[in-house]
């Protein structure tokens, strides 16, 4: 091969690699999720917090400070990342979704959370909402019940550096007994009925439980737990995927 033919292989790679650095550019600069800076999903996630969170009534500081912490774009699929602090839940596979930056926040709120308690979460998905308890409380205790989330949940957990939380894999229906009482347990998942009884149980005298109830129509519901049985609230009409396992059973 003469030196010509190698001079114009060489300019043809060059011209190529051009090509791909400057589509690569291209991507970067419409936000394409591989290549949005820390310093950007921190932006985001500030703006996430003023004008979703703050601006419709949480006050808590300790979730505030939560949701301004937590990288969510961290538990979302990568080609999701750049929707990761939209205002609106997300897919994550095994047909399960993340719930809305708010809702989150406001479920957290709801159980007034403080340091040094221990919090059951039953719903696991992907991994965030118990992020968002642990920056808040004691323990968190989470249940999956489909194991590709839960083990990708926990790989995410690690990575991220959280130590306060427990991951198990299996139907969280009967909850977690050798770890109970339970200063709070919160649902990410709907009962088709009501919360199963075990649960209940499974809650200190002055604990909270919120958890979305329902099939058709679900509303999201804190019930406190008494010296003398629970006291229930309904608060505000949700939609949650809905709980699998045994609680299907409960019709």
């Amino acid at each position: 091969m003469t030196a010509r033919h190698w001079r114009r292989i060489r300019m043809t790679a060059a011209a190529a690699l051009a090509v791909v650095l400057g589509l690569l550019v291209m991507l970067a600069l419409a936000g394409f999720p591989g290549f949005q800076s820390e310093a950007t999903q921190r932006e985001r996630r500030e703006e996430m917090v003023q004008t979703q969170i703050a601006a419709r009534g949480i006050k808590d500081r300790a979730v505030l400070a939560a949701v301004r912490k937590v990288p969510r774009h961290r538990f979302v699929p990568q080609l999701l990342q750049s929707r990761a602090y939209d205002d609106g839940p997300l897919p994550i596979g095994a047909g399960q979704t993340i719930s809305q930056p708010f809702i989150v926040a406001w479920m957290t709120e709801l159980i007034q959370p403080k340091p040094g308690m221990r919090v059951l979460e039953i719903g696991t998905g992907s991994g965030y909402q118990a992020a968002v308890l642990a920056e808040c409380v004691g323990e968190v205790d989470t249940i999956e019940v489909i194991p590709e989330l839960g083990h990708r949940a926990e790989a995410v957990l690690r990575e991220l550096g959280y130590r306060n939380i427990q991951v198990r894999v299996g139907d969280g229906y009967g909850g977690w007994p050798e770890r109970a009482p339970f200063d709070a347990i919160l649902l990410t998942a709907a009962p088709p009925r009501d919360v199963p009884k075990p649960l209940l149980d499974q809650l200190k005298i002055g604990g909270k439980l919120v958890a979305p109830v329902g099939r058709d129509v679900q509303h999201l519901v804190r019930i406190t737990r008494t010296e003398t049985g629970w006291k229930r609230e309904v608060l505000d009409l949700v939609r949650f995927v809905p709980m699998t396992g045994k609680a299907q059973d409960d019709r």
